[in-house]
């Protein structure tokens, strides 16, 4: 009797501790929002446990025992790499299957599922019998995933912001300045009350272009990303805008004997944000004055073709060229400079910022060009 006792004692122990494992092991499961899953390949029979189907809003009754239940769910674009990485496992071609996929709930939302498991038991043939493995739930991790790479994405073009803001401090204010110096100086050199005069009202027009431009960088400081660039958007008269350009650089072109063409036509509007395309046509402008060619009579022309997609500006000059066979993949990159080293006035930088500049706006930027014939740029802004 003692005996039986010890025995009945000793199996009541066992049991007791089994049920504790279990309940120990079901525990862990839930908290760590993992579920488990096992196939029969054979009888195509499939195990889901408790925490996989609640995973997706169900209950046990819910759910069949069949792969199937669960595949049907798997979100279309991921189906495809869902199925191939499995078959891969399958197949011997990966020692373990893990696979990251969306999958489709009961209220009619998606959840992001890892999903790992092992073949664990083949036949004579090697073809697989058993496979076994887990669902766990990373929603959660994939949507922080997702804010970093939002949050890297605005650094970035916060970045790109910051060349272009920097770019045009460089190029507008200073060239605003420099009209300004030589005003004064010429000021000083008149000798006539009428060429004085006429002085004072070319620095009240650079006075005025400098304002509007300081206004501008101070809108273009406020945006926090590309996407808020569009908030500064309005309709910009094409022709005056140019026409204040062109009057801000008259001094700089007649130092180097350019003739400056506005030749867009008065109607002529777009909507977008008025610092960002000054700056663009003050670049390409100021580019055709410091490569003019002083071999002959020198010109920039500004025109335009409006169709009912889109408006082309065109900013054409017959300066010294560059060589678009040699330089073709590398006109608008970083720090390029295509005439020689030994210019102090090419940085390298003014087309790649205008060009970041062309498609912040949303707009594409082409050129054409031939050594000693000139260089035509051509703006597209969908409209």
């Amino acid at each position: 009797m003692k005996l039986l006792r010890f025995r009945v004692g000793g199996t009541a122990v066992g049991e007791s501790n089994q049920n504790l494992k279990n309940n120990a092991f079901k525990i862990g499961l839930q908290i760590s929002n993992v579920g488990v899953w096992d196939w029969n390949t054979a009888s195509n029979d499939i195990f889901y446990s408790e925490e996989s189907i609640q995973m997706l809003g169900y209950n046990g009754k819910e759910f069949k025992n069949k792969p199937e239940e669960w595949d049907k769910r798997v979100h279309p674009d991921d189906k495809a790499s869902y199925y191939n990485i499995f078959i891969q496992h399958l197949n011997g071609l990966k020692d373990v299957y893990e696979h990251e996929y969306r999958i489709l709930c009961k209220d009619g939302r998606y959840k992001w599922i890892l999903d790992q498991g092992k073949v664990i038991d083949r036949d004579s043939a090697g073809n697989p019998i058993r496979i076994t493995g887990t669902h766990t739930d990373i929603t959660s991790r994939k949507k922080a995933e997702n804010q970093l790479k939002k949050n890297l994405q605005l650094i970035t073009n916060q970045n790109k912001r910051l060349h272009n803001f920097t770019h045009i401090v460089s190029h507008n204010l200073k060239t605003h300045i420099g009209n300004l110096k030589n005003i004064l100086e010429l000021y000083d050199e008149a000798e006539s009350d009428n060429e004085r005069k006429e002085l004072l009202n070319h620095l009240n027009t650079v006075s005025g272009s400098l304002t509007k431009t300081i206004v501008n960088l101070d809108d273009i400081i406020s945006i926090k990303s590309k996407s808020e660039t569009t908030q500064l958007n309005e309709p910009i008269d094409l022709f005056e805008c140019t026409d204040n350009i062109i009057e801000s650089l008259k001094l700089e072109g007649s130092k180097k004997s350019v003739k400056l063409f506005n030749a867009l036509k008065p109607k002529d509007t777009l909507f977008t944000n008025r610092a960002y395309l000054e700056s663009i046509i003050y670049n390409l402008i100021s580019n055709g004055i410091k490569y003019a060619d002083n071999k002959k009579s020198s010109q920039v022309i500004i025109s335009s073709i409006d169709t009912s997609e889109a408006i082309k500006i065109i900013v054409a000059d017959n300066g010294i060229g560059i060589d678009t066979d040699k330089y073709k993949n590398q006109l608008f990159e970083m720090y390029q400079t295509f005439h020689g080293t030994d210019r102090k006035d090419s940085s390298g930088i003014g087309l790649y910022l205008t060009r970041t500049q062309v498609e912040a706006l949303g707009g594409t930027i082409e050129v054409e060009s031939r050594l000693n014939e000139g260089s035509t740029f051509t703006l597209t802004f969908k409209k």
